[in-house]
Formats: C-alpha cells, sequence, structure tokens
C-alpha cells in the first residue's frame, strides 16, 4: 500500500494491507530481517527518518509507529491521538513526524520525546489523505477529501492563506517542488495541479492526460518533473514548466498505480509498452508474441514468443529489480545484443555452417 526509498537509496520499506512494514535491499531484492510486526491493521503509509535509522508506518489501527531500521524493534509506544485512520506519514528534515488522518486532522509529533506538538491542525472537512513536509521544515501540505490542498505553518499549527482550491474531487496526494515554491496535487477528477505556495494560485491549467484517478504525485530531484501514477495503471511525466507531458505513458503495469489504499484494478488484456531490441512500441498480443508495431496494427510483426511465467515482467527495459525476485510479475531483462530477427535472422548461420 506504501514504499519509500531509504535516504541513501540503498533499501526500501513497504506497509502492506498484511499489517506489516518490510524492508529490503535494493540490490539484492532481498528482505531485510524479519517483517516489522505491530499494527493490527492495514499498513497505509511508511516514512525514512532523515537520517535513515528509523521508519515510521501510519496504519488503519489509528496509530503510527517507529521502528529502528537496524535491529527491527519498535521504538517507544505507538503515537496515538488520531481517531480514524492514519492516511499518511512524512518526516520533517529535523526529523519531527507529521501525519494525516481520517479524522479531518493533521498532527505533528516531536520523534524524541514521542509527544504531539501542538494541538491537532484542523480545517479540512473531509478525510486527509496526504501530508508533505516542505524542504526547509516551515511548512507542511496538505491533501484532503474535501477537494482542497491546504498549508500550515508548522511553528504556529495556523493555516497558510486560502485553501488552495480548484480540484473537483478528492485530492489523493501532495508533493512538495524541492526549492519549496511550488506543490503539486493529484486528484480523482483525473488532473495534477501545480500551485504556487506563495501566492496560493494555481500555476498554468491542470495537467490531463489521466484518464483516470490520479493517486500519487511526486517532483523530480531537480524540480523540472512531476510524476504521476493513476489508477489507469499508468505513470506520467509531465514538465513543471510548461504542463506538458514528456514522452509517452509509462505502462506496464497490470493494475492501479497507487501511493497508499485503493481498490483492486481490472487486469489489463496486454502490455502496450514491453521492450523490444530498440525499444521501439510494441506488445504483447493474446498468444504471447512480443509484436514490433503499434497495438491496434491489422498485421504486427512477431519479434518473440514469450513463455507464461515471464509475460507479466516483460513490461518495460527501465525495470531493474522486483522486490520480492519470485513475485509473478518479476523484471525480466534481456541482452539483445545478439538476438537476429525479422530480416535479419540469417545472422543466426555462417559460411562454415555455425
Amino acid at each position: 500500500m506504501s514504499v519509500a526509498y531509504s535516504p541513501d537509496r540503498r533499501q526500501v520499506a513497504s506497509g502492506s494491507s498484511d499489517h506489516t512494514v518490510r524492508i529490503w535491499d535494493t540490490q539484492t531484492g532481498e528482505q531485510v530481517g524479519q517483517p516489522l510486526q505491530g499494527h493490527i491493521h492495514w499498513v497505509t503509509s511508511v516514512a525514512y527518518s532523515p537520517d535513515g535509522r528509523h521508519v515510521a508506518s501510519g496504519s488503519s489501527d489509528h496509530t503510527v509507529r517507529i521502528w529502528d531500521t537496524q535491529t527491527g524493534e519498535q521504538v517507544g509506544q505507538p503515537l496515538q491521538g488520531h481517531t480514524n485512520s492514519v492516511r499518511s506519514v512524512g518526516y520533517s528534515p529535523d526529523g519531527r513526524l507529521v501525519y494525516g488522518s481520517g479524522d479531518h486532522t493533521v498532527r505533528i509529533w516531536d520523534t524524541q520525546t514521542g509527544v504531539q506538538v501542538g494541538q491537532p491542525l484542523q480545517g479540512h472537512t473531509s478525510v486527509v489523505t496526504s501530508v508533505a513536509y516542505s524542504p526547509d521544515g516551515r511548512h507542511v501540505a496538505s491533501g484532503s477529501w474535501d477537494h482542497t490542498v491546504r498549508i500550515w505553518d508548522t511553528q504556529t499549527g495556523v493555516q497558510v492563506g486560502q485553501p488552495l482550491q480548484g480540484h473537483t474531487d478528492y485530492v489523493e496526494s501532495v508533493a512538495y517542488s524541492p526549492d519549496g515554491r511550488y506543490v503539486a496535487s493529484g486528484s480523482w477528477d483525473r488532473t495534477v495541479r501545480i500551485w504556487d505556495t506563495q501566492t496560493g494560485a494555481q500555476v498554468g491549467q491542470p495537467l490531463q492526460g489521466h484518464t483516470y484517478w490520479v493517486v500519487s504525485v511526486a517532483y523530480s530531484p531537480d524540480g523540472r518533473h512531476v510524476a504521476s501514477g493513476a489508477y489507469d495503471n499508468t505513470v506520467r511525466i509531465w514538465e513543471a514548466q510548461t504542463g506538458e507531458q514528456v514522452g509517452q505513458p509509462l505502462q506496464g503495469h497490470t493494475d492501479r498505480v497507487q501511493s497508499s489504499g485503493g481498490h483492486i484494478g481490472d487486469h489489463l488484456d496486454q502490455i502496450s509498452y514491453a521492450h523490444s531490441p530498440n525499444n521501439h512500441f510494441c506488445f504483447i498480443n493474446p498468444q504471447g508474441w512480443l509484436c514490433y508495431s503499434e497495438e491496434n496494427s491489422p498485421d504486427p510483426s512477431l519479434i518473440l514468443w514469450i513463455p507464461p511465467d515471464f509475460r507479466h515482467g516483460f513490461s518495460d527495459s527501465r525495470q531493474i529489480l522486483t522486490i520480492p525476485a519470485d513475485a509473478f510479475n518479476f523484471a525480466v531483462q534481456v541482452d539483445w545484443a545478439e538476438f537476429a530477427y525479422g530480416s535479419n535472422w540469417t545472422q543466426v548461420w555462417n559460411e562454415e555452417g555455425n
């Protein structure tokens, strides 16, 4: 239901509906230690502390728990106070913890003392689905099912300006740009919107292209691009300045792309961007052939027949690792250097008969 990279990119933490948090080695794909157990309901959100020593997890059991990444032990008691599911957790640069809940509030906790900082941040009129600290830690952005994004002063607990309004359906995800000047938001209205944090104004037009709910957004490290994941099974990349979509949608998922919570999506009949010898647009047809042509071509050329066990992971050459490694859609890497197909098939035979 949620994944997060460690600051050094050597590990990934995942939270699941099986009530556990697990830590994975990004080089080997192997699980590190035992599952982190303690939650008694779905784990909806996970986040690493800035120093990588701890992982925080939010759950539908109304609590947040902090885990020692070296020992796997829970640190202190669960952080309690919310009266509904904790939907999103995030760390500040100095290690404070913020989370949003189905009880319509945002709360900030001092992770050293385990004490809530000030009063709950109140203003949303529905479920708070996503929270994010600004890079300088002075502000928190929150998205809600009340269709708004709100920005809060972390020192005073006061809302900064008016709610950021424009979305026409639930807001599911918010993210700050690296310089803190902008906030991106994704919504069930199928759009991504970018907001100026100084003026509260929407920047440009909504980023449109997704055909179903947008439930996850993230900025690139240089702030030039915004990535969005949606229930249309795609990830899209956008130019942050122009709002233009960069290239084609990143396809290959066989279920809806989400960051936390959600419903099970319909299975895709075909993979619409599988890797080919030169990364040309291609697809896997119902008979299992990788086809080097447009998906709707009346007579697609056949490149390679793919065994059934490999088809789910044969989605995109940019996929380098699947966790766990034995997942049904495990990543398949292909070396095309010596592959001959089409009119070049004769290259597999030389004059010596080899």
